[in-house]
């Protein structure tokens, strides 16, 4: 499905001498540095698999996306998307697949939605009766029955969002490359896009790899990480053994305050109980806040993911 091995990106960027005398310089003898925004890179996605795309401001997630859909040529190595070289541009290819960046649109700014679909329609020469139950379809698993008459310009930013995942899906792609889908939106409209896109793969069995700076869309959506750092992959394998490699330990959360608790290792935390111990401490645990307050409410938690990414870079059980 997506082969990519020992892939590469490296750009030359010029060096600028410092003052008016070294930018003259530079106009005849002009010197250069590489930037190496992807290194070695190579993974393997099957078909049908949501994965998760982390790493650093500056990792080069967004660069290795751009090389997966043939938007940049790789310095060096070898990608495959579908069977297809994605730099050759071939529309067997490109009919196949989309890019939906968060940071960007392609929502005619003046026109209602409806008119920026019409020609998406057109342009991947989807068939009308084909186009309409597509449409038909994401309209209503998005909700935005209201909007697809309405200018660009008049919708939210969540509204546009909707708006741009339909327009990336018309064509209906078997492969979704998400940088930063839920971008800027607020909780509640990142809810509904992840539940979206996690409909969209159970209905087509499309394949998603996905960028986000917002743990709860890896969480909810992503079994699989991949973790690049400086260009280079530092993690591939499943994220609950990610965080059973960096952060093993499960929270206690007891929705009470309750003092006599404190012994037993908790701590008061917004009107509750929290302690932190050893998966298998845990169970003892349980068994002795239920059996001083049989009648309590209390939950287990694994720590948050923001942590667990956290610790990983800090280089707490990375390998």
């Amino acid at each position: 499905m997506i082969e990519v091995e020992a892939l590469t990106k490296t750009y030359r960027v010029p060096i600028k001498g410092e003052g008016l005398g070294g930018s003259f310089r530079s106009l005849f003898q002009r010197q250069y540095r590489e930037v190496h925004a992807v290194r070695d890179l190579s993974f393997r996605i099957e078909q049908g698999e949501r994965v998760g795309f982390l790493g650093p401001n500056g990792a080069g997630k967004t660069t290795t996306l751009k090389m997966l859909a043939g938007l940049l040529h790789p310095t060096a190595g070898a990608v495959r998307v579908l069977g297809r070289v994605p730099q050759r541009r071939e529309s067997d290819l490109l009919t196949r697949i989309t890019l939906v960046m968060g940071q960007k649109q392609q929502l005619l700014w003046d026109l209602p939605p409806r008119e920026t679909w019409e020609l998406n329609r057109a342009m991947y020469g989807v068939p009308a009766d084909e186009h309409r139950r597509t449409l038909d379809e994401l309209v209503g698993m998005l909700k935005v029955e209201a909007l697809v008459d309405k200018p660009t310009r008049n919708l939210s930013l969540g509204e546009r969002m909707k708006c741009e995942l339909i327009a990336a899906l018309l064509h209906r792609p078997q492969i979704l490359f998400l940088d930063e889908p839920t971008i800027g939106l607020d909780v509640e409209m990142q809810a509904q896009v992840r539940a979206f896109i996690q409909d969209y793969n159970t209905r087509t069995g499309a394949t998603v790899l996905l960028t986000s700076h917002y743990m709860a869309d890896i969480a909810a959506l992503t079994p699989r990480l991949l973790i690049i750092d400086q260009g280079t992959l530092r993690w591939d394998g499943p994220l609950d053994a990610l965080t059973q490699r960096v952060a093993p330990e499960r929270r206690i959360i007891v929705h009470q305050r309750l003092d006599d608790l404190v012994p037993l290792g908790f701590a008061a935390e917004e009107g509750r109980m929290v302690a932190t111990v050893r998966p298998e401490s845990a169970n003892g645990l349980l068994s002795e806040v239920l059996r001083r307050h049989p009648m309590v409410e209390v939950g287990v938690e694994a720590p948050p993911l923001e942590e667990v990414m956290g610790r990983y870079f800090r280089g707490e059980g990375a390998s």
